[in-house]
């Protein structure tokens, strides 16, 4: 190794770092300069692979972890002390002695420390370790080499099932199509495949590819952490540039799945991935109760300080007050005295080093012990476990359970976290023609019916010989006429949970077409009558078969990985086996009501009715030997080669793929895609090969996606596009398309009309609509469209620029109404914390009335609510709605008849007024409304403007916020509260890495927050006020025994003995006590939510609290110090003698003290309590046994023996323990039986056996209404623009106009009250 100068050492770094910080980074080949030393390397300025994630080095880690530790200021106080204890002037212990305690804490957190880092180091090593291909030119192929050996610039190849090592552009697959399949569940938890395109124009078809031959430069931006955006583009040598973007990168950590190999160019290595950009570990947060505790602990300084004043002045006074110098005043060695004012000075600090106990040095430390074992029982809570997806509860922040018992306001995200997001196709509209799929609501019907009897299995379909699929109106009973949200459902019937497929659950990808439109799409005239009759029906299923992102591949085409669950199938437990074939002979013996002059066909797989239209029943086994069944329009021409069987879709949301397996149920089915191209069979069986040109994304912005392909018919350049209602119907021109002409303006403003009664029944709704492009339009959009790619900068507004460009005057097809079901238990959960005195707001991307229909369902609105529907198209008109409604909620607060009352008022803003009410002139105002209202739901909103309600909520109101979401666009609303709760549903892992706590179900958040939350925070506030009532109690036995030692910080008590009366005799206790108490028992906190308002706003840890408990902390020290003073007063015992029966005493009345308090007693109680008493004897009296100089001139030898053979001895402890806790006693026996607490009541039902108790809440909730206040009404405030409600939608044809059967749309009619309705609603 040459020799390099310190100079030139600094000039490469400087350089270094300035090419790292650059925005744009120029990278090329490192083949060329293989083998040269790095000084002539040309990507020598950016980091290595390897990844170091220790904080320590073995020889810098004593002085870095001490660095660390230094940053807690209490250690950093109490190290001073110990140093202070070294002068001999001021030193009030053995110096040796002093540093025990401090050090033992540091000692104990730095064995922490290194025990984690040790653990990085492993993970380290064995992760840089792991071996990878890189292309060497000596070689001339593939060489193995290790993750640490890549470099920024070379060419590594990566196998099926493989880790991809670093962030790799993609330059060649092994696939024809030049698309590669990865798994991205290490980075975000999305199991679905993702499908990586090589960059455009640099492939070769060659099956192998020759690294050699790549010469362009690539250009990439700074690295960043946002998982989803890549600018890139190649430059090849003749300065032609190629755009290249996420779809084209490959992410170190994911997984290659379906493609035999893939060759990409490093751009990113080491902690430059995106991946390690994104692993910032644990959060940290402070709670509350931590910022009020170092309040508390500058008082206890406060304290100190004023006791060590008034020892020194004592001192100096006691000094003056001498006749003469006392012989045991000893002078230095020139015979000098100090004189009373230096010796009082110096008396300051010794009394500081002789209390330094009142800050109690290990009350940090216990409260990271307790909150460790809180974590641990909340996450072993099996009531948080979910059975389905086999996850638990989850905390990621370790240092804030006990904020999860203040939460005041609760921020949930709708789809995903109310409800299943499992999103199952309902109805659609086509042409202005409405077809409600009744067929599918029976077969919804009738899966509700068997969950509720718990036979559905999983992965199990219904069995059509069992259930006999009734196709006639007449079977359809009335109220299956009515789709409820509300009912609740329970998850077994979700489906295949434990596949490797998301969204592929039968409830989900099963869909009975609709009579009437199969009969359209099956008639003869379909398929070979005119075009203009048919191309409408056609090109709207090949839009819900094309328009999407979905992944197809063949159902035989398993990823071969490690299974996280156990297969049901694979069970050996006899039981289990048993029970299976039960439940399988049970629904053999089941059958459903039939028509009696229905048929019955056992054999044949084909049946008819007398509509002629044809279905097809498919009976097929799984691997479970479970029997399937599918039904889908007969194929005139059918292909056994490829059937839609062989078929698996991987769908990144929902909504595509319930979309996708619409369009299959009608025999649309989706059967390839690749970068290019997508393949659909008709239900002729004919196959299309459509090209694709160019996909524009979905945007939260735009609120749409659109597929340009080429015909493979007519050749015509065609957009299909899809997306919300508004967004849309923009489109179009107006709302109703008034620009339009005839029969197109019918089927807009029928289309609309079909879209609000969709929302009205809660479900999703999308429109789809068509556009031709005409080829001139194309050439000069294409050649927008490639710059737009091609940019670094402004690279995603030129991109949105020219999909908006586009997407204009399009031709609306139809739309689709899907719903989405509530989960188990969320009305029950949101009425129970509701009760509990937290404000629920929902913030929902959805249109309004599908967000209110949901709002009934999940009882964030109750039927007897004002509802105040706020959507003012102007900022004028929201000023004066938010002055008339707000000054009509103040009048009725004022008036003397409602003190005792509240109003039922809820508010439902949409994302507009939203953002107008959030402006800096209307914050104010609209914070003052809403903190009025019983619950807040706000539609059609952004991610910015979730994360923006929840800062301005707890910045203007100082309330505790939790917000609970599921998907990436949770992730600002979760960051912005003081506690953010990820729920691992089917969108991702990315608001569950982002969050604090992470559950599987809304139902969780109850018990988290009433029972777990109220525990942790009653335990831990109880916790921390005992710590300083036990610190004050015993530190000041040393304070008055200063008045009768002439303030010469001298102590009573031995000194080892009083390093281990904190350390071990009574530090074990209070960490059992913030563990392990329960003030109520769970049952009652989940039946009565009441009480959990006992610890919002500053619940039990407050400012009176605290005081009082240091007052009685002074009571107690005064008698457990006088009382042995006068019994043994005049007497000639020693100075130890004396200060041995204050520390027994100190310990029984505080150990008593701490079992006044504690709620519930367990054998763990009482062991650790009697250990700690039996601990101070046994270590006493060997201490007194064997100490016999150990702290001369005055030594404990034998002195505990000699005193517990003294009758006094224990009678002084008895009296002194009495009369110190019986003022305490006394209080909670006045304070309970004159004005018991809500949690005393409690715990008194906890004395009932279980009929009794179940019995009295039942009965008390009955009495009380299931609220507390009463029932109010309020007049509508006069506004010029407020309107009574009413349907905004155009006059609709009649039900018989639209639809040719008896079967109606339950919100078309004009009496319709269902959830959606309320009689009192204030419109804008």
């Amino acid at each position: 190794m040459t020799w390099r100068s310190p100079l030139a050492v600094v000039r490469d770094a400087w350089r270094s770092q300035r090419a790292r910080e650059k925005d744009l980074r120029n990278l090329v080949s490192n083949l060329p300069y293989e083998g040269l030393e790095k000084a002539k390397q040309p990507n020598r300025y950016f980091p290595g692979n390897a990844i170091k994630t220790t904080k320590y080095t073995l020889l810098l880690f004593i002085p870095m972890n001490l660095f660390e530790q230094f940053h807690r200021l209490a250690n950093l106080y109490f190290v001073g002390l110990a140093i202070l204890n070294f002068i001999p002037v001021v030193n009030a212990f053995q110096p040796e002695v002093a540093l025990i305690p401090i050090c033992v804490i540091l000692s104990l957190t730095a064995l922490k420390d290194a025990w984690e880092d040790f653990r990085r180091y492993q993970s380290d090593r064995k992760l840089n370790n792991t071996p990878c291909l890189i292309y060497s030119r000596k070689e001339e192929q593939f060489t193995e080499r290790r993750w640490k050996d890549v470099r920024v610039g070379d060419f590594v190849k990566v196998f099926s099932n493989e880790i991809i090592p670093a962030d790799l552009l993609l330059l060649h697959t092994s696939d024809p199509n030049r698309v590669c399949l990865i798994e991205t569940a290490n980075l975000d938890g999305e199991t679905n495949l993702k499908q990586r395109r090589v960059v455009p124009g640099l492939c070769t078809m060659d099956p192998e590819f020759d690294p050699e031959s790549f010469n362009g430069v690539v250009v990439c931006e700074k690295p960043n952490n946002n998982l989803n955006h890549f600018k890139c583009y190649v430059e090849s040598p003749d300065k032609e540039k190629v755009g290249a973007g996420i779809e084209s990168l490959l992410l170190r950590g994911c997984t290659v799945r379906n493609t035999d190999h893939a060759v990409g160019f490093v751009v990113y290595a080491g902690h430059e991935t995106k991946s390690m950009l994104n692993n910032n570990g644990s959060r940290y947060k402070r709670s509350r109760l931590e910022r009020r505790l170092n309040i508390d602990v500058f008082f206890c300084l406060i304290l100190l300080f004023t006791m060590c004043l008034i020892g020194a002045v004592g001192h100096f006074v006691w000094l003056q007050a001498l006749p003469s110098v006392p012989p045991y005043l000893v002078p230095d060695s020139k015979g000098h005295l100090d004189s009373p004012a230096l010796s009082g000075f110096y008396m300051f600090f010794t009394m500081i080093i002789l209390l330094q106990v009142l800050i109690p040095i290990s009350l940090y430390v216990s409260i990271e012990l307790v909150k460790v074992g809180q974590i641990f029982f909340i996450t072993n809570d099996i009531d948080l476990y979910d059975e389905e997806t086999d996850s638990r509860m989850q905390c990621r922040a370790l240092n804030i359970t006990e904020d999860l018992g203040q939460i005041q306001y609760i921020f949930s995200d709708k789809t995903g976290t109310l409800t299943e997001n499992k999103m199952v196709f309902r109805r659609c509209s086509i042409m202005g023609n409405e077809y409600p799929h009744k067929e599918n609501a029976i077969r919804l019907n009738i899966l509700e019916e068997a969950e509720s009897e718990d036979e559905v299995l999983f992965n199990q379909r219904p069995q059509p010989s069992q259930t006999g699929w009734s196709l006639d109106a007449e079977d359809t009973k009335p109220g299956d006429k009515h789709h409820h949200p509300g009912i609740q459902r329970k998850s077994k019937v979700s489906g295949n949970a434990k596949g490797d497929v998301a969204f592929s659950s039968p409830l989900e990808t099963e869909v009975i077409p609709d009579r009437k439109l199969l009969q359209q799409i099956s008639r003869p005239e379909f398929r070979i009558g005119s075009r203009q009759e048919k191309e409408p029906y056609m090109d709207f299923f090949l839009a819900l078969a094309i328009c999407n992102t979905v992944v197809v591949s063949m159902a035989t085409a398993q990823r071969r990985r490690g299974s996280w669950f156990m297969p049901s199938s694979s069970t050996n437990n006899p039981l289990d086996t048993m029970s299976t074939w039960m439940k399988r002979a049970s629904r053999i013996f089941t059958c459903w009501r039939r028509k009696p002059k229905q048929k019955r066909a056992e054999d044949s797989v084909i049946e008819e009715d007398h509509f002629n239209a044809s279905v097809i029943r498919e009976e097929t086994e799984d691997v479970n030997g479970l029997q399937t069944c599918s039904l889908h329009a007969l194929s005139q021409f059918k292909k056994p080669a490829l059937t839609s069987d062989n078929v698996r879709y991987e769908a990144e949301s929902p909504d595509e793929a319930a979309l996708v397996y619409a369009a299959k149920a009608y025999g649309f089915t989706l059967l390839a895609r690749t970068p290019d191209s997508v393949t659909v069979r008709l239900p002729s069986g004919e196959d299309l090969v459509f090209e694709v040109l160019d996909t524009l994304a979905f945007d939260s912005n735009r609120k749409r996606m659109s597929v340009l392909v080429r015909h493979p018919k007519t050749g015509e350049y065609v957009l299909y596009t899809k997306g919300a209602d508004y967004a849309i119907m923009e489109l179009l021109g107006t709302p109703y398309a008034e620009h339009l002409s005839g029969s197109q303006k019918n089927i807009a403003a029928e289309t609309q009309y079909f879209l609000d009664c969709y929302a009205k029944e809660g479900l999703r709704t999308l429109c789809i609509t068509k556009k031709v492009v005409s080829d001139k339009e194309f050439e000069s959009w294409s050649v927008s469209r490639r710059k737009a790619l091609a940019a670094i900068e402004k690279r995603e507004e030129l991109v949105m620029d020219t999909a908006v460009q586009l997407e204009t005057n399009l031709s609306l097809l139809g739309a689709t109404g899907i719903e989405d079901r509530l989960q188990e238990s969320v009305p029950d959960t949101i009425l129970a914390l509701r009760e509990a005195g937290i404000q629920v707001w929902v913030l929902t991307g959805d249109k309004p009335e599908t967000a209110v229909n949901i709002g009934y369902a999940c009882r964030l609105l109750e039927e007897e609510d004002l509802v105040i529907n706020m959507s003012c198209k102007n900022k004028l008109n929201c000023t004066s709605i938010l002055d008339c409604t707000l000054e009509e909620v103040r009048r009725y607060s004022a008036d003397p008849r409602n003190v005792d009352t509240t109003p039922d008022i809820s508010l439902v803003i949409d994302g507009r007024t939203l953002a107008m009410a959030l402006s800096s002139d209307l914050q104010s105002r609209f914070v003052d409304l809403a903190r009025r209202c019983r619950s807040v739901l706000c539609c059609r909103v952004t991610p910015l403007q979730k994360s923006k309600v929840v800062k301005v909520v707890r910045e203007k109101l100082k309330v505790m916020t939790l917000a609970v979401g599921d998907g990436a666009n949770d992730v600002n609303m979760i960051q912005a509260a003081d506690i953010g709760v990820g729920i691992s549903g089917q969108e991702g892992m990315q608001a569950v890495m982002a969050s604090d706590f992470a559950i599987s179900r809304f139902k969780h958040l109850r018990k988290l927050l009433l029972v777990h939350g109220h525990w942790c925070y009653s335990r831990l506030a109880n916790m921390i006020i005992y710590f300083f009532y036990k610190n004050v109690a015993y530190v000041n036995l040393l304070f008055w025994y200063q008045f009768f030692c002439g303030f010469s910080g001298t102590a009573m008590i031995d000194y080892w003995l009083m390093i281990f009366f904190n350390l071990f005799f009574t530090s074990v206790p209070p960490i059992m006590f913030g563990i392990m108490d329960k003030d109520v028992s769970a049952e009652i906190l989940m039946g009565v939510p009441e009480l959990y308002r006992t610890g919002q706003g500053s619940g039990e840890y407050t400012f009176s609290t605290f005081w009082i408990s240091i007052l009685d902390a002074f009571y107690q020290s005064l008698v457990c110090f006088f009382i042995p003073y006068l019994a043994y007063q005049d007497s000639d015992i020693d100075v130890f003698t004396f200060g041995t029966p204050l520390n027994t005493i100190s310990l029984f009345t505080i150990l008593l003290h701490l079992s006044i308090e504690i709620k519930s007693w367990t054998v763990v109680h009482w062991a650790i309590m009697l250990g700690s008493v039996a601990l101070y004897f046994i270590v006493t009296l060997a201490y007194s046994a064997i100490c016999i100089t150990c702290n001369p001139p005055s030594n404990p030898y034998w002195i505990l023996q000699s005193q517990m053979a003294d009758p006094i001895f224990y009678l002084i402890c008895i009296i002194t323990t009495v009369v110190a806790l019986l003022p305490r006693y006394m209080f909670h026996v006045l304070r309970n039986s004159i004005t018991p607490s809500p949690l005393l009541q409690a715990r008194c039902l906890d004395r009932l056996n279980s009929c009794e108790r179940d019995l009295f809440i039942k009965e008390w909730r009955g009495f009380r209404g299931g609220g507390y206040v009463k029932r109010s009404r309020l007049s509508t405030p006069p506004s010029p623009t407020l309107e009574t409600p009413m349907d905004n939608s155009p006059q609709s044809p009649s039900a018989s106009d639209i639809l040719e059967d008896e079967f109606v749309l339950n919100v078309i009619t004009e009496n319709y009250q269902g959830p959606g309705h309320t009689k009192d609603s204030l419109v804008t």
